[in-house]
């Protein structure tokens, strides 16, 4: 259970009641927000310490992903410090609220003295933390200071996720690779491999009426424009169940296969249908081992909910760009019905594309790259639309219109100068404070086009 250090400060001459009734106050606001609180209130500097001695001894008794360190009036910084010492391994929230208007005039309990007093010493003393204030007449901060705390806890829960992937570095490519150790260390997750050979030798023991279960109930369910034969769908069933049994056994959350260099070239079988199975069973999927692609869902999976998807890009316009997929989207942010195609591109002659429509709206598209040593975030706030008719080059004619968007954004060149790869990851709405959070948590730079 995610829980957060809740902690009203006020200085000791400041009447206590009034303290006690605006920090209670802020606290009942973050539960609204859906934070779990452990609640010390109030804390003041008396020269004993006796409510600091108490404050850590009731607060002792949890674990946490969060502290609110909550300004309700002048505190010595000294008070605060002696209680956030022990949660120096943990993000905070330094929150001063603020005065109020009565009878024409302002009245504070200096909260601001307080906080501006702290801002400089968290920072010296090497607290991660995000510091937000209240202002007279305006609505409370509290749902701010709620995303931090929600962006602590997704970064906790990272820490103790994994992600699989038959193979590695389809295509030789670059921007698909990762450094383990780096991974590990700085945001958490483990990118496990599985081998083809495990997903073949489990496929040949599969029963008959299992693969036939998934067909009837689950394929055939999806639209098809025109006639499918059986064993392309008997044979997406199938490797969908072995890379199932593979996820439940090892416990992924996300999941990625070696497509063009893997089971194009060895089974003869372009994995979209599979991906779109293990999809509509929660599973976060994108082709090609894009390894940091894996991460980026995740992250974005416990930041925003939803269900984040990778698009990649085809073409670039003046006020936007071409987003699409050779393959397939999750039925989840499919826009109608979930419409496929008996599919021949290239060397291969059967498989089943995806041609669903994408849900339009306002969009944040981000990436996770490791460079130079460090790990970045791209950031992009659009909005996507319904794109013109287009085709790649290839496809058996009359060519289906991939699944995309043509996504509307502020600055087409910057993007395209910063652009980290070619697949990035897709949350509906505006999504980047949430994204900053995480970042600042953990010590990712973020560079927004």
């Amino acid at each position: 259970m995610s829980k957060v250090a809740f902690i009203g400060f006020g200085e000791v001459n400041t009447p206590v009641e009034v303290i006690i009734s605006r920090t209670t106050a802020a606290a009942e606001a973050l539960e609204k927000e859906g934070l779990d609180l452990v609640k010390v209130i109030p804390v003041a500097d008396d020269y004993e310490e006796v409510q600091i001695k108490g404050a850590i001894e009731t607060l002792s008794k949890e674990h946490y992903d969060a502290v609110v360190l909550c300004v309700g009036g002048w505190i010595p910084t000294h008070a605060v410090v002696k209680i956030a010492e022990h949660y120096r391994h943990l993000p905070m929230v330094l929150w001063g609220l603020c005065g109020w208007m009565e009878d024409g005039r302002i009245v504070t309990t200096a909260d601001q003295a307080g906080t501006t007093g702290l801002r400089a010493a968290l920072e010296d003393l090497g607290f991660t933390f995000t510091y937000i204030y209240d202002m007279i007449g305006k609505p409370s901060n509290s749902k701010r200071v709620a995303d931090y705390c929600k962006a602590a806890i997704a970064a906790r829960t990272l820490r103790h996720q994994k992600a699989g992937m038959a193979g590695y570095r389809d295509m030789n490519l670059y921007g698909t690779l990762y450094d383990g150790a780096s991974l590990k260390k700085v945001i958490g997750p483990e990118i496990e491999t599985f081998e083809m050979l495990d997903m073949q030798q489990r496929f040949e023991k599969l029963d008959e009426k299992e693969i036939m279960d998934v067909v009837e109930n689950r394929i055939k369910k999806w639209t098809f424009v025109s006639p499918c034969s059986d064993e392309p769908m008997k044979t997406a069933a199938a490797y969908y169940l072995t890379v199932k049994q593979i996820a439940e056994e090892r416990d992924y959350k996300a999941i990625s296969l070696k497509d063009v260099d893997g089971m194009k070239k060895f089974m003869g079988f372009p994995p979209a249908p599979v991906f779109m199975l293990l999809a509509e069973d929660g599973y976060l999927t994108v082709p090609e081992n894009d390894s940091l692609g894996c991460i980026t869902l995740m992250m974005m999976k416990e930041l925003v909910g939803g269900t984040p998807f990778y698009l990649e890009f085809y073409e670039f316009f003046e006020d936007g760009v071409l987003a699409g997929v050779p393959d397939y989207v999750p039925s989840q942010v499919v826009d109608g019905e979930v419409t496929v195609m008996p599919a021949a591109f290239g060397l291969l002659n059967q498989g089943i594309l995806n041609i669903s429509k994408v849900k339009t709206g306002e969009l944040t598209m981000s990436r996770l790259v490791y460079k130079n040593g460090k790990y970045m975030m791209h950031i992009v706030h659009g909005n996507g639309v319904t794109p013109p008719k287009w085709e790649e080059y290839g496809w058996a004619q009359p060519a289906p219109q991939l699944p995309s968007l043509k996504i509307e954004m502020e600055n087409v060149d910057d993007f395209a100068q910063h652009v980290a790869c070619q697949h990035y990851v897709i949350t509906y709405g505006d999504n980047r404070a949430q994204i900053r959070n995480i970042c600042s948590i953990l010590g990712i730079e973020v560079y927004e086009s």
